[in-house]
Formats: C-alpha cells, structure tokens, sequence
C-alpha cells in the first residue's frame, strides 16, 4: 500500500495552505469592505461624479478623465491608498493568528512555521494585486473614453493634432483670442473682452478678420508656443498606463510586505497600521523633497525614496506634492536625489527581503 509522504514539516508553502490563508482573509467582512472602499469606492465615485457633471451640464463641468485627471490619480491618490490599505491587509495577515489566540494551533498541527508565514505572502497579494488592479483599469477607461475632444493651451480650447503649421493657421484665424490669452500683456489696441490674460475656453470659427499686424503678432505667438502645445495630452498614452499600473502595484507590494513584517515582529496590528501610515503620508514625503547633506546615501536607502524613483516619467512627480501626499507636481523647490533605477531596485529588493526574514524569524522563535 502506497504512503503519502508527509509534507507538514517542509517550509515551503503548499497550494492548500495558501488558499486557506486567502479565505481567512476574505472572511474578515469589515477588512475586505474597507478595502473595496477605500480603493475602488472613492476612485469611482469621484470619476462617476464628473462623468454625470459633465453629461448634464456639459458647458461647465469639463470632460471627466483626460491625462490631467490620470495624472493626479495616479500619481497621487492611487498609490498612497493602495500602499495603505495594503499595508492594513498585511498587518491584519500577519497578527491575526496571535491577535485570535490561533498561534497554538497552527504550531501542534507539525506544520512548519515558515511555510505558515510565507504561505501568506501570496494570499494576501491575491487579494491586494486585484483590488488595484480593479480601480486602476476604472481610471485609465475613464480617462482614455471621456477624455477631452480639444486641446486646453493658456485657457484655450485648440483641436488636437494640428502641425506647426496647422497651429499657426489656427492662430490666424482666432488672432484676438491668441494675443489676449497667450500674451500677459496684451498690446494697447488689442481690445480684450474680461482684460489682458483673460481665460476664454471658445475654440469657436473666428469672426471678423483681425488687421494684418495683430494677425502676424498671432503666428509669431503659435510659433513660439507651438512645443507646449505639443506636449499637452487629450488622454494618457498606452505606455505610460501600462508602466503606470505596475509601479502602483509594486507600491502595494511593498506595503503589503511592510505590514506584514512588521505585525509578524509586534504581535499585534493596531501599532503597526499607525505606524506604515505615518511612514506614507508624512515621512515619505518629507524625505523626497529635501537634501540632507552628508545623508544623501542613507536617504536612498529608504525604500519610499527608491519606489518614488521608479515612478514612470510620464506621471507628475512624486517630490514636492501635495502635503500628505506621496504624489502630485512637484513644487518649484522639489528636488529629487541623483539614483539610479538598478541602485532603487536593490533597495527596494533589500527591504523587502529583510522585512520577510524578521518577520519569518519572529514567528519561528515565537512561544507556543
């Protein structure tokens, strides 16, 4: 008769093992309703409120997604919130045991106390991966589908696409509108309606022709402005949603991770929530947008220095955001540390690494 070999005391983490990591998790109502809300509810609710805005009232509210709305969520709101309620699930994953006086029956099933911890590495990514997977793919729909139809350059609403000479034409025909909009001050003759520097949003056929000097003033103006509005997107391009999406799920990761170290080494879950929160929204920040002379290379060594490196180019600066804030436009202060991506990948590597092997060795040394 065939034997089935025991595998209880290997520390590698079997496919049952994880899965009941996963629906302990999934069972925990009040956790999973946290994190759908605050992750997928109020993404959604922001975007569904400007989609509603702007079919109603279409002349007042603007088009709800666009590079600009992408760039703030996701370089601001998105991956804060996922590192924190990451963070929440990691912590909750790795003190639950001992918090519901579980531990002692783990550790008399013979089931090796590494594969206990490692088998939640995977279950609770299954759960986190997703759910930012989830809002993010809501975010780039939005902004790619009800982008804007025109380019907004200086106030002005211009159509996409036109070539420098295209744009000059345009300037031509709407001469008024260019000089009063992308001039700060407008010459004497030039009869603005709201003053110098108004803000008009009509991108209307122009009317009456302008003097021909005030039409020559306008494609002066279109040459010289002509790269800004090259560079003003409609919608996100595909590869910077893409990259985009990974680096807000490596921010999960890493909080994940974070939590689930750090509430494996304490024993408990509220401690460590207040403090990965604190490491997020107040310390991350701070760091990234100061130089401490002669602690350069230990500010590179923090993590959320490193991840904030890894940001893809085509979203706003994470330095210098808004308070609180991982991401936002950087401040004319801003400054970011001279690393490169192989130096900020270790780094990341590193602490991940290190929080996995406290965390493991805490619960192998830990009494019964």
């Amino acid at each position: 008769m065939m034997t089935i070999p025991d595998r209880r005391g290997t520390p590698v983490p079997t496919v049952g093992l994880i899965a009941t990591r996963i629906m302990e998790l999934r069972k925990r109502r009040g956790l999973m309703i946290a994190l759908i809300v605050m992750n997928i509810g109020f993404p959604a609710l922001f975007l569904f409120i400007r989609l509603l805005g702007h079919a109603f009232w279409p002349r007042t509210s603007p088009p709800a997604g666009g590079s600009q709305i992408f760039g703030v969520l996701a370089a601001g709101f998105l991956p804060t919130f996922g590192f924190v309620a990451a963070a929440t699930v990691g912590c909750t994953a790795g003190s639950r045991d001992l918090t519901e006086g579980m531990f002692r029956h783990l550790v008399v099933t013979g089931r090796s106390r590494l594969a206990l911890y490692l088998a939640r590495i995977p279950a609770g990514l299954a759960i986190v991966v997703p759910v930012v997977a989830i809002v993010y793919t809501i975010l780039c729909a939005v902004c790619a589908f009800a982008a804007p139809t025109v380019v907004t350059d200086n106030g002005v609403n211009i159509p996409p696409g036109l070539s420098r000479a295209g744009f000059a034409n345009w300037a031509e025909g709407h001469a008024e509108l260019v000089v009063c909009n992308f001039l700060a001050n407008p010459p004497g003759n030039v009869d603005c309606p709201s003053g110098p520097g108004t803000s008009s949003v009509s991108s209307a056929t122009p009317g009456q022709a302008a003097p021909p000097a005030l039409e020559a003033l306008a494609v002066k103006i279109a040459s010289q402005d002509y790269p800004g509005y090259a560079s003003i997107l409609r919608s996100p391009p595909t590869s910077v949603m893409i990259e985009g999406g990974l680096w807000i799920e490596l921010e999960a990761t890493v909080g994940f991770i974070l939590g689930l170290g750090l509430a494996s080494l304490m024993g408990q879950r509220t401690l460590p929530v207040i403090f990965l929160i604190m490491f997020q929204i107040i310390l991350t920040p701070i760091l990234s947008g100061i130089s401490i002379a002669h602690l350069q290379d230990l500010q590179r060594s923090f993590v959320g220095l490193a991840v904030s490196r890894l940001e893809p180019s085509g979203l706003p600066t994470t330095v210098g955001g808004m308070p609180g804030v991982t991401g936002g436009v950087g401040g004319p202060g801003s400054v970011r540390l001279p690393e490169s991506a192989t130096e900020a990948v270790c780094v990341i590597i590193a602490w991940l690494a290190a929080w996995t092997i406290l965390g493991a060795w805490r619960m192998a040394t830990r009494d019964a």
